[in-house]
């Protein structure tokens, strides 16, 4: 009897190894190593080490400057109770660009690398500006059909470069984090990212209604990569990552080796490097003496009124009177930045709050809180 039911369950894993080869997920494998087994349930911070990735090298450093009063401020109580709560690691404070508060736990530190996640949107956002500035992208109103063959069928011609940065690109995905068969998983721990953007089917109307898909962002990886005629990771290095100075070379998780990068997510860096996104954008694209995205378009991107919650791949909300932008990461990774206050909050960490109505999260409140309380 135990060597039937023995014989019973082998053929069942048998089956069901070879279901999951023959419908494309594979790829399920490596998602229960990575989670499961190193007991995790979804992604988390540190998996970058068991992905391969493309370096988005760094140039010549340029330091932060550190405040005389750096770390004399006592963080509030509710941010310590919501840092402990949400096992944050990286919270770092920057106004009228100097470095005031800077804090780490668990082992980190202003040199450990850490994923992005979604942060990288707002990256993305940025190469489609200073692809524009160059030339190579013509409008924003370009159909993707002009760079991806795929797209100019079934009436997906209709989806436009200014659709997928405002994630209204009406194609059908499922933007799910714990469903081990969505679209998302596969994305993230696949090996054929080209092959599942390219078969994406429309679901409704281009340019009706926003909805959150990583898959816009991916797309518009595959257009830098058109129309630029270099690799996303090369094209971040020379136009953003060296120029702003970053102290560290990057890693773009990739969906194999020398694969493509996944642009909807995986830039993975560290606190200090991270807030130079919101210094360049504070300054309205322009670095030193540098223009690197065209001010209008950070203009339209960031400043605008009625932009909320969403535009050009940053979240927008108001604080207190203060307008706020910012990129956003699964499990609370933040670059929030207040020109008012000429301030970057950088926060990264391992968990997240509630969604709000607004469709911003609760925690991210209690940050831009926390940062106005110490330096009004």
């Amino acid at each position: 009897m135990v060597r039937k039911l023995l014989l019973f369950f082998l053929v069942v894993l048998v089956l069901a190894n070879i279901l999951l080869v023959v419908t494309g997920k594979g790829w399920m494998y490596k998602a229960v190593y990575i989670t499961y087994l190193k007991g995790y349930d979804s992604s988390y911070i540190d998996d970058f080490v068991h992905f391969p990735s493309n370096e988005i090298a760094a140039g010549k450093h340029q330091e932060w400057k550190i405040a005389k009063d750096y770390n004399l401020k006592a963080l509030p109580k509710k941010l310590i109770d919501l840092n402990s709560d949400l096992e944050t690691v990286a919270f770092l404070v920057i106004k009228n660009d100097s470095i005031k508060s800077e804090y780490y736990w668990q082992g980190y530190s202003s040199d450990t690398m850490s994923n992005s996640f979604s942060m990288a949107k707002s990256y993305i956002g940025a190469l489609i500006g200073v692809a524009k500035k160059e030339g190579v992208i013509k409008s924003l109103d370009q159909s993707v059909c002009d760079f991806i063959p795929e797209f100019c069928e079934n009436n997906k011609e209709q989806i436009t470069i200014k659709h997928l940065l405002n994630m209204q690109s009406g194609l059908d995905w499922d933007e799910s984090y714990h469903n081990p068969l969505s679209q998302m998983a596969a994305a993230y721990y696949g090996r054929s990212l080209k092959k599942l953007i390219v078969n994406l089917d429309l679901a409704s109307v281009p340019g009706k209604k926003f909805e959150y898909h990583s898959s816009s962002t991916q797309i518009l990886g595959y257009i830098l990569e058109k129309a630029t005629g270099v690799s996303v990771n090369e094209y971040a290095s020379e136009k953003l990552w060296k120029p702003i100075g970053s102290k560290h070379a990057a890693l773009w998780s990739t969906d194999k080796k020398n694969g493509d990068e996944k642009t909807f997510c995986c830039i993975n860096s560290n606190a200090r490097d991270f807030a130079r996104l919101g210094k360049l954008y504070m300054q309205k694209g322009r670095w030193d003496d540098a223009q690197l995205i065209d001010s209008n378009y950070v203009v339209e991107s960031v400043y605008l009124e009625n932009l909320a919650p969403y535009s050009y791949h940053f979240w927008i909300t108001e604080r207190k009177g203060n307008h706020v932008f910012y990129a956003r990461g699964l499990w609370g990774q933040y670059v929030i930045s207040i020109p008012e206050k000429d301030m970057i909050i950088v926060r990264l960490g391992k968990n997240y709050g509630k969604i709000l109505e607004n469709k911003h999260r609760d925690d991210l409140y209690v940050y831009i809180d926390a940062a106005l309380e110490m330096y009004p």
